[in-house]
């Protein structure tokens, strides 16, 4: 390797640097000819760009069709070929101009980055040579080396490192489709969550201590999976316990480790062994039809990810990273403990080839006001750090490397969206009153000290729903009553006589904790989850109670409860509090001035018991996501079928007005929160059918508010009225409504 580390030290153009490498490469693993071939041009051909051995006349001159020869046929399967008589395969391809008619043995290899292909990395031998592991670990070595620097030259070098038209950094522009699952629009420079290593970072001066970090580093490794299946680490996004067994499968793959534990010996540092393993799975797996052999493509990666991180010293739980001040942050899938590491005044945006619309990355995103885009498959292998970028998180569509016409076109929306919120802005104080006088309240959803300030910023009348459960999923400990309690009263204190109201802890389902074990289940968002476990292990909720009683002393206290089914459990969850009530008065501890205690709709089966339920309880909350997503019988988090059905479905519109008639028979209060209350066109229509309060994230305030200001909300409901009748054959009232904001000159 002291050859090939001198070829890396050089600092000549790209050319001149193949050329060392060649040399370098021949006298390294005592071969007659050692030759590069790289990619060229978008039809994947291949061209010889340099070689020791063969006719250097050849260079550049001798090209490959996709798939053609040997060479074509490694490229084409990004898997090494060894052969000892290269000219009786019958793929075998011969280029008289080369020279090539001595030698016999053949050895190729892929040159990967990223599980890209860029070219092909061949060595031959004048006799019937069988060549060895050693030799086949070498080569992949060097060529994963190669990939490296001839780009990093590339992309800094300019006209001096150009190869007559070869381009193998990633430079054209690129537009990839995802999913819009936090508004608005950003521009700035590529930053991946996961960093790659440099040059320096790869080759190792021994071998024996870069083995003894590895199996440190995959010992954190597997105690960090196991705490994840146990419960002890649990992901934030994932609550399959089958999901965490095969993860847990393939951290403790013998084959996985050991190709690590070979790379390793073939002289490389632990990290760029995994990164090379990494870049062989991607670039087999990529190639698989299966859809299950690509969706194991991102667990193998997500391991590779965690032991680098783990290897640089770094807590394998959460991220500490450093931001340029225009940030596009992407990576595979982001936790919110991760997504909080981050500096949010340089963070722009986020992009991520997995996530869901409903998790909880997505939910603080849209709280925060940081664009995001999910769902976009296969980014990370067009992306480079430092790349330019454009985000659109109005619809899901992400620019790299932007041409110039589409920088314009991009800056004249941000412009205009700017525009459009200083006229949001001027609208903040005032209150939200429809055009026949129907007052409604624009509240705020929140779970963290972060939201605090954009109630004033965004003039919401209060927080309609503050979800608790946030403070215990980013802490890797059980937040003590202390902590709990200053949470609270800093909301309280915050909102000062505006509302707030607090959901208990909504655990489960997607929700696990890193430190409470998981509880199998095979439909966990339907099973253990919220006031069930609250009710079955009532220490956490009584714990939780006393936390808001005290926060609440001398002020105005609102508590609901989450997925109740049944009117016995919510009458079971008020006993708990009546008895942190008269714990508290039994020490003689301030009381709240006033209590209210409601509960969260979000089952069809307590729907459909609204009148019971008005009877016990002092409000009720619709949680609009959850409710149709049962409604619906739709996973909010499968990609598949979560946007299979509209919320405006003719029958899910009748559900929502049968609940709203039926607390307003009780003349019990009722509100809707969720990202159904936070869209213009959802929102008028639940106005429409009688709901005077609304709970969104803070970036939907303003266009609701601006749409209910022009909204006769009676008028809207006649007209929509005969639409979500049982004799509708409507699949969904939006285009109707739509076309009623249109002639009403309503803005949506």
């Amino acid at each position: 390797m002291a050859a090939i580390r001198k070829a890396m030290e050089g600092t000549e153009s790209v050319q001149e640097r193949l050329d060392d490498f060649v040399a370098a490469i021949s006298t390294s693993i005592k071969v007659d000819v050692a030759s590069i071939y790289l990619i060229r041009g978008n039809n994947n051909d291949l061209e010889l760009s340099a070689t020791q051995g063969l006719k250097k006349s050849a260079v550049h001159n001798t090209r490959l069709n996709h798939g053609e020869g040997l060479v074509g046929h490694v490229a084409l399967t990004a898997k090494p070929l060894s052969l000892a008589d290269a000219a009786s395969h019958p793929l075998f391809s011969y280029r008289k101009e080369t020279g090539e008619d001595p030698f016999k043995s053949f050895l190729g290899v892929p040159i990967l980055r990223g599980g890209r292909v860029l070219g092909v990395l061949v060595v031959q031998s004048r006799e019937a040579r069988e060549f060895n592991e050693d030799d086949n670990e070498e080569l992949l070595t060097i060529a994963m080396l190669l990939a490296q620097i001839i780009i990093e030259d590339e992309r800094t070098g300019g006209k001096k490192a150009a190869l007559k038209g070869i381009t193998l950094a990633q430079t054209k522009p690129e537009t990839i489709r995802g999913k819009a699952f936090a508004d608005g629009l950003a521009s700035g420079q590529a930053m991946l969550h996961i960093v790659p290593l440099s040059p320096s970072e790869r080759l190792s001066k021994d071998i024996e201590a870069e083995e003894a970090r590895l199996e440190d580093g995959v010992k954190i490794l597997r105690a960090s999976v196991d705490s994840m299946v146990s419960g002890e680490a649990a992901s934030l996004n994932r609550a399959s316990k089958e999901i965490y067994e095969t993860y847990r499968m393939f951290a403790y793959d013998r084959r996985w480790v050991g190709r690590l534990r070979e790379a390793v010996h073939s002289g490389l540092t632990a990290e760029a062994a995994v990164e090379r393993v990494r870049n062989e799975n991607r670039a087999r797996l990529m190639k698989a039809r299966d859809p299950y052999l690509r969706a194991r493509l991102h667990d193998l990666e997500d391991l590779a990810n965690r032991l680098i991180r783990a290897l640089s010293g770094e807590n394998i739980t959460a991220g500490q990273k450093v931001l340029p001040n225009d940030a596009i942050l992407f990576a595979r899938d982001l936790g919110p403990a991760e997504l909080l590491d981050y500096d949010r005044k340089s963070l722009r945006a986020i992009v991520l080839e997995e996530g869901a619309a409903s998790s909880h990355t997505a939910i603080i995103c849209r709280a925060i006001g940081i664009p995001l885009v999910g769902r976009a498959d296969g980014i990370l292998d067009f992306i480079e750090s430092g790349d330019p970028v454009l985000v659109d998180g109005e619809s899901g569509i992400v620019n790299i490397r932007p041409l110039e016409t589409q920088v314009h076109g991009f800056q004249l929306r941000m412009r205009i969206r700017g525009e459009v919120n200083k006229a949001f802005e001027a609208i903040k104080d005032r209150p939200a009153i429809t055009q026949d006088e129907r007052h409604i309240s624009l509240q705020l959803n929140a779970g963290l000290v972060m939201d605090l300030p954009q109630l004033d910023q965004s003039g919401a009348d209060g927080i309609g729903l503050f979800r608790t459960e946030f403070q215990f999923m980013v802490s890797n400990f059980m937040p003590k009553l202390k902590e709990q309690t200053d949470l609270y009263r800093q909301a309280l204190d915050k909102a000062g006589e505006r509302p707030v109201t607090f959901r208990t802890l909504d655990l489960g389902g997607d929700k696990i904790l890193p430190y409470m074990d998981p509880v199998p289940e095979q439909n966990p968002a339907i099973g253990w989850r919220a006031i069930r476990i609250a009710l079955d292990r009532p220490g956490l909720m009584r714990y939780q109670l006393r936390a808001l009683v005290a926060a609440g002393a001398g002020k105005y206290l609102r508590i609901m409860f989450p997925m109740v089914t049944t009117v016995d459990e919510f009458t079971a969850a008020k006993a708990l509090f009546r008895k942190e009530l008269e714990r508290a008065s039994k020490f003689g501890a301030d009381l709240p001035i006033k209590i209210e205690i409601g509960v969260m709709l979000e089952t069809p089966a307590l729907a459909w018991s609204i009148n019971a339920i008005c009877d016990h309880a002092d409000f009720v909350s619709v949680g609009a996501n959850d409710l149709l997503q049962f409604f619906f019988a739709a996973d909010r988090d499968n990609v598949r079928v979560a946007d299979r059905y509209d919320p405006l479905h003719p029958a899910a519109v009748s559900m929502l007005k049968d609940i709203a008639d039926g607390c307003r028979r009780n003349d019990i209060p009722v509100s809707v929160c969720g990202e159904l209350a936070g869209r213009p066109i959802e929102a008028m229509v639940l106005v429409a059918l009688g709901y005077n309060t609304l709970s969104m994230p803070a970036i939907g305030i303003g266009p609701v508010k601006s749409a209910l200001l022009a909204l006769n909300a009676e008028k809207l409901a006649a007209y929509i009225k005969p639409l979500i009748s049982r004799d509708s054959r409507l699949s969904s009232i939006r285009q109707a409504v739509h076309k009623f904001c249109l002639e009403e000159g309503i803005p949506v």
